[in-house]
């Protein structure tokens, strides 16, 4: 049997066949940590060697993501805006560039008991964000998958977030009335079109649900037209409206909205310098 640094370095170098090198490190240092409890500095100079028990443990979570499976489905959570919350293959993986929405309405909406819906929620990663790091808001999750909104309803309780969840397909029209008016309304739909599965890596494509993640090429700006035209009647005046975007369509995003009426248009870069984020006030 291995030592505990040289396993680990064995199973960094099979894992980079799939990721680049660096980010199979971290992921690995994931597992050691949450199913060893073995920290960076014990992985590294570690010489004893490993327990069969252990051995053959992390051998079972090195196959299942060597066939693509997200290290985080695999532990069961993921952090996001410093919250723990679970994940499963019924919804999307946050994302970083998720987390820079979040900041980006927090940080311009600072009134208290302000009215949000949020729309295709998920895990309900950026509802529960809000509802702990705004000032009181009322808020309103929605989604089309009702396992979806089964785990956001546990992330939320795990959280003590209190948030109204509701399975609704926004794509209907007749679903809107069942919907009051809001200050914030906020969206991180699905964007990527049918012809990028080429381009995705098999963790993405293979394990995160379609249904939250594409559109198609026929219509890649679907949601943002049915979503802003929801907006029309169910923001507050002065309301705003905040989207997550496909970094190809921040134009034509942004065009659709002022078309309809809304008025301080912006398109917002991410962390890497792509459009990622578009905002408007009704």
């Amino acid at each position: 049997m291995a030592s505990t640094s040289t396993f680990f370095n064995e199973l960094v170098s099979e894992l980079s066949t799939i990721y680049e090198r660096e980010e199979a490190i971290n992921i690995m240092r994931m597992v050691f940590r949450e199913k060893l409890g073995l920290s960076r500095v014990d992985i590294a100079l570690d010489e004893s060697e490993i327990d069969a028990k252990s051995h053959k443990l992390i051998i079972k979570i090195a196959e299942k993501l060597m066939e693509g499976q997200p290290v985080q489905q695999l532990l069961g959570y993921t952090t996001f805006y410093g919250l723990e919350l679970r994940v499963n293959k019924n919804v999307l993986i946050p994302r970083p560039e998720t987390e820079e929405l979040v900041d980006c309405i927090i940080k311009e909406n600072i009134k208290e008991n302000l009215h949000i819906l949020d729309v295709g929620t998920g895990s309900g990663c950026i509802a529960i964000v809000l509802s702990k790091k705004m000032n009181n808001p009322i808020i309103k999750a929605i989604d089309i998958s009702q396992p979806a909104l089964e785990l956001a309803q546990i992330n939320a309780l795990s959280n003590h977030a209190d948030i109204d969840f509701s399975n609704l397909d926004i794509l209907k029209e007749d679903n809107w009335k069942k919907l009051d008016c809001f200050d914030i309304i906020v969206s991180n739909p699905p964007y990527v079109l049918e012809s990028e599965k080429a381009g995705m890596h098999i963790n993405v494509l293979n394990h995160e649900p379609h249904l939250a993640l594409f559109v198609p090429d026929s219509n890649p700006l679907l949601y943002y037209e049915k979503i802003s035209e929801m907006a029309l009647k169910h923001l507050y005046k002065n309301g705003k409206l905040y989207f997550e975007i496909n970094t190809a369509y921040g134009k034509p995003v942004k065009k659709i909205l002022i078309q309809k009426g809304f008025k301080d248009v912006v398109i917002v870069k991410d962390m890497n310098e792509r459009d990622r984020m578009v905002k408007a006030v009704l």
